[in-house]
């Protein structure tokens, strides 16, 4: 007679297996756990990172469902997220255009959802697309609801921070955003063709205002500048 048990464990591996298939994810549960049963904690973690990168994915454009993290800073940043959230900060990458900024983001939130956290839900937006969603609208109160989803995700992507053009408006939804995720010690990845400081031309806080700068300042804890040539450039 079949072992209650290993029928069981083996259930469970098959359903999540549908689920991870159902989302269209190439992730195979026996390549994760080396075939382990569900009783052992390896068994539980890889379950953990397939059901993270099942979200990774849904939130990546197909452009970069390839990125990886490779600058050793960035690689230190998601590991100190996946061992412990609150004290990550929050990665600034900058530099110019198209030197892989945002590949290394996306890359640093596909390496903590491999690791198999405990809690992992992530949104991940364009700056300008940001702000083009919180406009108000005649819906009452959806653009405080879709602030406060982007303020308390627990894990947030947000590209371009300062290409958008300023306003009192802008700065005030940047800082009620930024100050929330730094009071709430929430990861978060940021990038920006804008230095952190340039005391010869423009540069981040010139864009965002000074208190969304100055909390920036307080909030950041691995600032990385990725420079090169324009990678897209090379790719025409």
């Amino acid at each position: 007679m079949p072992d209650p048990k290993t029928a069981g464990n083996s259930g469970a591996v098959r359903a999540l297996q549908r689920i991870i298939d159902g989302r269209g994810i190439r992730l195979s549960i026996a390549e994760l756990s080396d075939e382990v049963a569900p009783g052992d904690p390896t068994w539980h973690r890889d379950a953990r990172a397939a059901a993270a990168l099942s979200r990774w994915e849904a939130a990546t454009p197909p452009r970069f469902r390839d990125a990886e993290a490779t600058i050793p800073d960035v690689i230190a940043w998601a590991d100190a997220a996946l061992s412990d959230p609150s004290s990550a900060g929050a990665l600034l990458l900058t530099g110019p255009t198209g030197t892989g900024k945002t590949y290394q983001g996306y890359g640093a939130l596909r390496r903590v959802a491999a690791g198999g956290p405990a809690q992992y839900e992530v949104v991940a937006l364009n700056s300008a697309d940001m702000y083009g969603g919180l406009r108000p609208t005649r819906e009452v109160g959806a653009s405080e609801r879709e602030l406060r989803r982007l303020s308390q995700v627990p894990f947030l992507f947000l590209d371009d921070l300062g290409t958008s053009k300023v306003s009192e408006w802008t700065e005030e939804v940047t800082y009620r955003l930024i100050n929330y995720r730094y009071n709430h010690v929430l990861p978060t990845v940021i990038t920006s063709n804008l230095p952190a400081r340039d005391d010869t031309g423009p540069d981040l806080s010139d864009f965002v205002g000074a208190r969304v700068a100055s909390r920036l300042a307080e909030m950041v804890t691995t600032l990385v500048p990725v420079i090169g040539a324009d990678r897209r450039r090379g790719a025409a």
